[in-house]
């Protein structure tokens, strides 16, 4: 018997299929799209025909993300913040602050380095600082690919602050920066420098009591891949960042896990 989580998110619909042992089996991402149906599908029958079973096969579907709604066959829909804490704990037990940032959102979660369970949770969900849109405005208005952006920081001193977040304002600073002759090293270091300032603000609202005390944290989501801003927001806590392999598809694990649990 196996088991599907979906996480459908803003970017990508990730997909986690485990066996009744919680051993992954296959994972797939793909991009969501405006129509995210058809990457549901796509991320579904990827992850199945990696680990060549056939449809009949999966005991139980949990969704989580923005389009968990929209998942068919699903068992239940469970919310990102339980699902990633899940995927989480199980990756790195005793856990006890989650820091997740996606598409367009930004997370900070405590949790009890026990169990794995939620005791609080932070989150950015108004504006898209400091996510996975904003980075890729950022790449765009330097004239790069976005997956360069977490080595090009390389060499920077770190003396560049920019003045805005919000990431209409900070496109327009980037451009008026690169007239004016700026290293593009320190604008990149300095748009890390802000999004791990924008993070350590959620994470001392939910955790400011064991900052102090060098906590176990684990960062998750797309943006986790960005080494850059992966030793930026280390540097603001003062402690290390433990990144999964796959950080964009623990929201899928914890639904995977889920979902075997329930069945």
């Amino acid at each position: 018997m196996l088991f599907l989580g979906v996480d459908v998110g803003s970017l990508s619909c990730d997909a986690v299929l485990i066996d009744g042992d919680g051993e992954v089996v296959a994972w797939a991402v793909v991009p969501t799209g405006a129509r995210n149906t058809v990457a549901i599908d796509r991320a579904r029958d990827e992850v199945v025909g990696k680990a060549g079973a056939s449809p009949d096969q999966l005991g139980a579907v949990i969704a989580t993300g923005y389009g968990r709604d929209r998942v068919d066959g699903r068992l239940g829909s469970v919310t990102e913040i339980t699902c990633h804490a899940r995927g989480a704990s199980a990756l790195v037990p005793g856990a006890s602050v989650l820091i997740d940032i996606g598409g367009q959102d930004s997370k900070a979660v405590r949790l009890d380095p026990k169990n794995g369970m939620v005791l609080e949770f932070a989150m950015n969900d108004k504006c898209a600082a400091g996510t996975g849109r904003f980075l890729e405005a950022m790449a765009r208005a330097l004239e790069v690919d976005v997956d360069q952006l977490g080595e090009m920081d390389r060499g920077a001193t770190g003396g560049l602050t920019l003045s805005s977040m919000c990431t209409v304002f900070a496109e327009s600073e980037v451009v008026s920066l690169i007239a004016e002759g700026a290293e593009v090293a320190e604008i990149v270091r300095g748009l890390n420098r802000a999004i791990a300032t924008r993070t350590l603000g959620l994470v001392k609202r939910v955790a400011k009591d064991i900052i102090s005390k060098k906590p176990v944290v684990i960062m998750t989501g797309g943006v986790a891949r960005n080494c850059g801003v992966v030793a930026a927001i280390e540097e603001a806590l003062g402690c290390l960042v433990v990144v999964p392999a796959e950080p964009d598809t623990v929201g899928a694990l914890g639904a995977a896990l889920i979902a075997r649990d329930r069945a």
